[in-house]
């Protein structure tokens, strides 16, 4: 979260040494972000590679229908959302290093099994139980980095995650096209060595990070002892005082009483609608353009590529500036125009063009939406719960967007394109209206302080924030 600290907060800070503070996050940063961003690569990788596999003659050798292949996307999102809150209420319980892990190997068994399907009901029970597993993955990294990092510096390392997405995406066309080569191979399909090879992949991860993650700052091997007391520490000050894990169910309810919350829920699932459907059916898109299947795996790289790289930028900005809102702004408005021409081209050259434009601005926006959201809610339950209705909100998108594609409507996807080109120019109105929102509220917390402390001031401020959370004076909103 992001804060005001009082005076004495400020000067105990002020004593910690600057290159010492230096030296710790990148400790921290050699193993939490490589791990974490892996974890998350490989996580999108198991759950997007059906559109790979498709292109790889998945829907054919099992006789699905469009509806069919569509209905098993969407059923990864049913269990996936269910299973986000309880499992980011539940991280603190458990301990990420065992949870995270457990989940990830979990879905690397599931994803290997679909590699033997043989049935629309089998594909269906596959994509169950990917959802399930993978549900709780992404909040929960990003309420395990919160205990490692300042809210300002977590908005470039979660920027990273939706960089891993983009890169899942690009190597994703890379690997697809390399495996493809693999038909007919112990007599299995291309399509099945995606699964399998993915999917062995994936147990292999899980179990080396169930050895590498550590729970806590205190339990970050790779720290000195004195290290590990600063880096909680500095935590402690700037949360005033350590957040209590206990779950309590008033602010759970007290979240969903705060309008900036459902303007960035409303917002993530726009951007949802936008981010998976592009996931799942850039290679059908691509494929529309009448490339052969290994060239069209080939031709989804560059825009995901490029999206890779804008996403950092847009992070490292967004980060340097405090300016989500500023940035996602910029970001979204490159999709407005990407989805626009992309709905008006005639030639294929100009349809691609605007796909690298759309995916660039789609990807580069959600890691300033989802910080957004996270630096704003406090305390740790306020928190668990607003990012959990975030991720909650993206899926639902990728539901919407797994019906919006139809092969029907190939290769312009007129649909599609007008869909999420209304989508795009509402998130920009409520990216405005939201850091409008943020303004007035932290104006208002320095001529009400008072007013909002009346009947707390004997209570130490560990217990204010406890109580009042984000809505605390000395908590200052991140516009």
């Amino acid at each position: 979260m992001s804060t005001s600290s009082k005076p004495e907060d400020g000067e105990a800070l002020a004593r910690f040494n600057i290159k010492a503070d230096r030296k710790m996050l990148l400790k921290l940063d050699l193993l939490l972000v490589p791990m974490c961003c892996a974890m998350y690569l490989i996580a999108f990788l198991d759950r997007s590679n059906i559109g790979n596999a498709r292109v790889a003659g998945l829907q054919k050798d099992l006789k699905l229908t469009d509806v069919e292949y569509e209905t098993a996307i969407t059923v990864t999102y049913i269990p996936y959302m269910a299973a986000e809150l309880p499992s980011n209420l539940m991280l603190k319980k458990i301990g990420p290093k065992i949870q995270l892990p457990i989940m990830m190997l979990l879905w690397g068994l599931v994803s290997t099994c679909q590699s033997q399907v043989n049935s629309y009901s089998g594909l269906l029970a596959c994509r169950f139980f990917i959802g399930l597993f993978e549900g709780g993955l992404f909040p929960g990294l990003v309420l395990y980095l919160s205990g490692f990092y300042r809210p300002h510096e977590l908005q470039i390392r979660v920027g990273l995650f939706f960089c891993a997405a983009a890169l899942s995406s690009a190597f994703s066309g890379l690997l697809a096209a390399a495996i493809e080569l693999m038909e007919g191979m112990r007599g299995m399909h291309g399509w099945q060595w995606i699964f399998l090879l993915e999917g062995v992949f994936t147990i292999i991860f899980a179990l080396f990070s169930l050895w590498v993650l550590p729970n806590t700052p205190l339990d970050a091997k790779t720290l000195t002892k004195s290290e590990r007391e600063y880096c909680q520490q500095r935590l402690e000050l700037d949360a005033k005082g350590s957040e209590s894990t206990k779950i309590i169910g008033k602010n759970i309810f007290g979240a969903l009483n705060d309008l900036s919350l459902w303007i960035l829920v409303l917002t993530l699932f726009c951007n949802g609608v936008s981010l998976f459907g592009l996931a799942y059916f850039t290679p059908s898109i691509v494929a529309g353009f009448g490339f052969s299947a290994n060239r069209t795996q080939l031709y989804t790289v560059p825009p995901f590529a490029i999206a890779f790289i804008a996403t950092i930028i847009s992070a490292l900005i967004a980060d340097k500036y405090k300016a989500r809102g500023a940035m996602a702004f910029v970001a979204t408005s490159l999709s407005v125009a990407g989805f626009a021409v992309f709905y008006t081209s005639k030639t294929i050259a100009v349809r691609y063009v605007s796909l690298n434009m759309l995916i660039t601005g789609v990807y580069a926006t959600a890691p300033c939406l989802i910080t957004w959201l996270s630096n704003n809610s406090a305390a740790h339950t306020r928190r668990a719960t607003a990012v959990a209705l975030g991720f909650m909100a993206t899926n639902l998108g990728g539901i919407v967007s797994t019906w919006i594609y139809p092969k029907s409507a190939a290769p312009k996807y007129r649909f599609a394109a007008k869909f999420n080109l209304a989508l795009n120019c509402f998130m920009l109105l409520g990216i405005v209206v939201n850091v409008v929102l943020l303004r007035w509220r932290n104006k208002e917390k320095v001529e009400k302080r008072e007013v909002i402390l009346a009947g707390m001031e004997d209570l130490d401020a560990s217990e204010q924030y406890e109580i009042l959370g984000d809505r605390h004076p000395d908590f200052k909103y991140t516009l």
